[in-house]
């Protein structure tokens, strides 16, 4: 039953398999129906026949009314039919009726319309039974001298897939191809018959190649694609040929066609390691890179420029700036996968002119407007803070460049600068004085605040020169405005005059004196004042006056509820007052910063009080300032209290950028390991390796190999099993089981069916349905079962997102009587959305960006009985398939909570965020708390929360 879809080269879904016609309405459409009618009648039983049905009862009905039709959308049908219609009968012998469909195909061979012939002619080539082609070979044979080009193509074709099937019926054909080569002009024809010729007979298609090896470069664009992929196969088996090939292959670099130039420099690389070589190919794809329009083509040749890359390292240095010229394609994939080459090329050589390159394109970002400009942004910064680190010289000349733009960039870039900065600042003490001069000079410039804060960090904890310091307190008070805060708000309050208050009366963000009331004759004649408090809403209009008056940046942050921020002000005064009591014996100045430093910290808390600001501070806020108004009165008793906050808080931030250094160098190592070669590894000798394992050996078919599952060695016998799932039980009278293998999107089931009875179980079928994103693309056959016989199908389902999803199914086959179904219902199969799930790496800043975007949450109580916090979450991470963001040194040390960020991507590109709070209660208490999941897509974060898995992390 099955035989006849092994030459079915198509496969069509059946929406609806309950619709089905039954056959003698089939054969009455094609009786009496018009051409037009006959062409929805065939569609119909093809697909019908595609989904299993054979359905051999309509053969002769279709020789009689649809093979004398002159239509031509009819005739493409009929041969589509011939291509999977049962051709033999049960006992193997030929159906009498072909006897008619093949002088049906003989007379079509022979037809005056050239496409008609050409059609068949493509038939031919799927068509295996010798006693159908012997009578065609003739008029097949003379359909290579036709006028028509689109004939003489299509039978090369044909004659070549006779003799690779049928060689005993046309033993010439090799001679017949390789003179019809000589003597054809069209070039499409002579790459059809290269090709032909090459895969029957290799001797005859290196000696065409030899004659014509000089004229290659002139070649056509078809034919030279043809004869690179005949050199890259023979330079494997006869290298002596290989510098001949190589010299070809250089010349064929500087053709126009852009897919010659590809398939080129692919084979070049293919066939030799030398360096010349390899950089003239990685050069050829840069260029296409960039001339190229379609991204994903960019996309393709850049990901062969980093295989380059890393096959070679060192090598493809000197186009650092070639690749970087890519960056001019608006697509921000491109972008990021060009600079993410170019930063593993960068060296002492061109950093600088990397730096400069970036430093341009930053700028245009400020004043361009790209698509994703943001986010590209990003890049850069990312791109050119790598350089710096790793190249100290031009780390002064990045920082200062930067530092220029903290007031122009939106939020996000602002904060990656700061955090670049930090850096900077710890790794180079030579830069320290002059970046703190840039970053005092800048702060009545910021806006944002998390900008402000690392800005405030940096000043507080490296300003080691009174002169800094006074600088930076004179920038800090200007940016704070008058002092104490709420006294001077009050008395902006009470100057503002009734109404709304003209822009023009602001001077330097304070209103002119007006009247604060008006007079007022009362009843008996006196006069009154009139006070504005007397009005509610007046009031209320006035306050809402000064909180819309322009403020210095720092004063206008607190005032907006920015309480973090005005702790890190609290944090940084102390700092800076306690380092000018250790180097200056001004006592005077000292005191008197102090009581400045002091007054303010207790002014923010009084208008953090107030009604001035958007929202009453919070405790937190209040404890953290008043801890650093206490340390300020004590810290010339107490020393201890200058070591914490001149003293451990670098040590910290300095440990947190080793740890990422060390981070980086163990990134970089396992790279290197990948491409390194042991003493002790094992010598690969050509002659005794498999086929496909020789160097040089066509990649094409290796990635064809693993794309349709032929890679099998990965997998040993203990996985396999392990994906074994039973779909029926021992009793039934159908066994089934079935192994499901993922591979990408699609999931194959390959169903093994016992027959337990002592009967043949007749068009038995397995029918399965699905629930979620999920499609049954590819369904069972049907089969005819014997008794105790077994039997193994497949169906392929398609995947279309990271989402929970069910198969479930029945088997059913034909009872004693016609009439009678019998049916096994299945077992369901519930597919694991951890096959689609991997671990992945992301920033802080990204994973906080992402975290505030998804609108998605699913949170997860958690009840466990695990040993430890650290142990739980290794098991939730071995579960979900995610990774853990949180830095190794900022969980060490056991204690009562632990949280940590989990963060993991699925193969259809959707990111999964996690965020684990739990606590340990007593030395033997089990583990609570909760996983808060989040994604773009509701399917995944339900999915992830739902993992049996999850709940029961901790148990075993």
């Amino acid at each position: 039953m099955a035989s006849f879809l092994d030459t079915a080269y198509s496969l069509v879904h059946q929406d609806n398999s309950a619709d089905q016609p039954t056959l003698q309405e089939l054969k009455t459409q094609l009786e009496r129906g018009t051409d037009d009618t006959k062409v929805d009648t065939m569609k119909r039983i093809l697909t019908i026949m595609l989904n299993g049905e054979p359905m051999p009862g309509l053969l002769m009905h279709i020789i009689r009314f649809v093979m004398p039709s002159k239509s031509k959308p009819l005739k493409k049908l009929l041969y589509l039919y011939y291509e999977i219609c049962p051709k033999h009968e049960a006992d193997g012998r030929l159906k009498q009726e072909m006897i008619l469909v093949c002088n049906g195909i003989r007379l079509d061979l022979m037809h005056a319309n050239e496409y008609i012939r050409g059609m068949t002619l493509r038939f031919l080539c799927k068509l295996r039974e010798a006693e159908l082609v012997e009578p065609l070979l003739a008029p097949a044979r003379q359909c290579l001298e036709h006028r028509h080009a689109y004939v003489r193509k299509n039978a090369v074709f044909a004659i070549a897939s006779i003799y690779s099937h049928l060689e005993s019926l046309i033993p010439d054909a090799p001679d017949l191809i390789q003179n019809f080569l000589d003597e054809e002009n069209d070039s499409t024809c002579k790459r059809n018959a290269f090709a032909a010729l090459a895969s029957i007979s290799h001797e005859k298609a290196l000696e065409y190649l030899s004659a014509v090896f000089d004229g290659i470069p002139n070649a056509d664009e078809l034919l030279q694609l043809a004869e690179l992929e005949f050199i890259r196969r023979d330079a494997v088996t006869n290298v002596q040929n290989k510098s001949r090939y190589l010299r070809l292959i250089f010349d064929l670099l500087e053709a126009s066609a852009p897919t010659v130039v590809y398939e080129a420099a692919s084979s070049l690389t293919a066939l030799t390691t030398n360096p010349v070589a390899v950089k003239a190919a990685a050069s050829k794809f840069i260029e296409l890179s960039i001339k190229e329009p379609d991204n994903n083509v960019k996309l393709i040749v850049l990901e062969k420029v980093d295989q380059l890359r890393q096959k070679n390292e060192g090598v493809l240095d000197d186009l650092t700036m070639e690749i970087l010229r890519v960056l001019s394609s608006p697509d921000i994939d491109v972008r990021k996968k060009a600079l993410e080459i170019a930063m593993e090329m960068v060296s002492s050589k061109n950093v600088e002119e990397v730096v400069m390159l970036l430093k341009k394109e930053l700028s245009k970002t400020v004043d361009e407007q790209y698509e994703k400009n943001n986010e590209y942004r990003s890049l850069l910064i990312h791109s050119i803070h790598q350089c710096a680190i790793k190249f100290s010289e031009i780390a002064s000349s990045v920082v200062g460049s930067l530092m220029d733009f903290i007031a122009d960039f939106n939020n996000a870039s602002a904060v990656d600068v700061i955090s670049f900065v930090k850096e900077v600042v710890e790794k180079f003490p030579d830069l320290r004085h002059s970046i703190i001069e840039r970053l005092v000079s800048t702060l009545s410039e910021v806006r944002a605040g998390k900008v402000y804060r690392g800005a405030l960090w940096i000043v507080g904890e490296y300003s080691f020169e009174e002169k800094d310091i006074r600088e930076a307190w004179k920038r800090i008070r200007a940016s704070l405005g008058e002092i104490p805060i709420l006294a001077s708000e009050q008395r902006l309050l009470e100057e503002v005059p009734d109404g709304q208050p003209d822009p023009k009366d602001q001077i330097n963000g304070h209103a002119k004196v007006a009247p604060t009331g008006s007079r007022k004759v009362l009843a008996d004649g006196t006069y009154a004042t009139e006070s504005a408090l007397t009005s509610q809403a007046a009031v209320k209009a006035k306050l809402e006056a000064v909180k819309a008056a322009q403020k210095p940046p720092l004063r206008q942050l607190i005032l907006d509820g920015d309480y973090y921020l005005a702790t890190v002000l609290s944090s940084t005064l102390t700092k800076l007052v306690m380092r000018h009591s250790e180097i200056s014996k001004d006592a005077a100045r000292t005191n008197a910063l102090r009581a400045e430093a002091m007054l303010i910290m207790i002014s923010i808390i009084r208008v953090g009080q107030s009604h001035f600001v958007k929202m009453p501070i919070d405790e937190d806020a209040v404890d953290r300032i008043m801890s650093c108004v206490r340390s300020l009165a004590e810290f010339a008793e107490r020393k201890e209290l200058e070591t914490v906050f001149l003293d451990d808080t670098r040590k910290a931030f300095r440990t947190m950028v080793q740890i990422e250094e060390k981070k980086r160098a163990a990134k970089e190592a396992i790279e290197k390991a990948k491409t390194a070669v042991q003493v002790d590894d094992v010598v690969q000798i050509r002659q005794l390796a498999k086929k496909n394992a020789t160097e040089g050996a066509d990649e094409i078919e290796l990635d064809l190999e693993k794309a349709t599952g032929g890679d099998m060695s990965s997998e040993d016998l203990a996985s396999k099993l392990s994906r074994v799932v039973q779909l029926t039980g021992f009793s039934d009278p159908v066994y089934a089981e079935a192994y499901v293998k993922v591979h990408q999107f699609d999931i194959v089931l390959d169903v093994l069916l016992v027959n337990q009875t002592t009967e043949t179980l007749q068009n038995l079928s397995v029918e399965f349905a699905t629930l979620g994103d999920l499609k049954v693309v590819e369904r069972p056959t049907t089969q005819n079962l014997g008794p105790h016989d077994f039997q193994n199908v497949q169906a392929t389902v398609k995947v279309s997102s990271t989402d929970t999803g069910v198969i479930f199914g029945n088997v059913v086959y034909d009872g004693s009587h016609s009439t009678e179904n019998n049916v096994v219902i299945l077992n369901d199969v519930h597919i694991d959305i951890m096959d689609y799930i991997q671990p992945a790496h992301c920033s802080e800043t990204q994973f906080r960006t992402m975290w505030t975007e998804f609108e998605w949450e699913n949170k997860v109580n958690i009840n466990s009985k695990a040993r430890s916090l650290r142990d739980f979450l290794k098991q939730l991470m071995a579960c979900t398939n995610m990774s853990c963001l949180t830095p190794e040194a900022s969980m060490k040390g056991d204690c009562q909570f632990l949280s940590a960020n989990l963060y993991a991507r699925s193969v259809f590109g959707e990111d999964a965020l996690a965020n684990l709070s739990i606590e340990k209660e007593g030395e033997n208490g089990p583990i609570t708390g909760f996983v808060r999941i989040r994604s773009r897509s509701q399917g995944l974060a339900l999915s992830l929360g739902s993992l049996k898995g999850l709940n029961k992390v901790g148990e075993t």
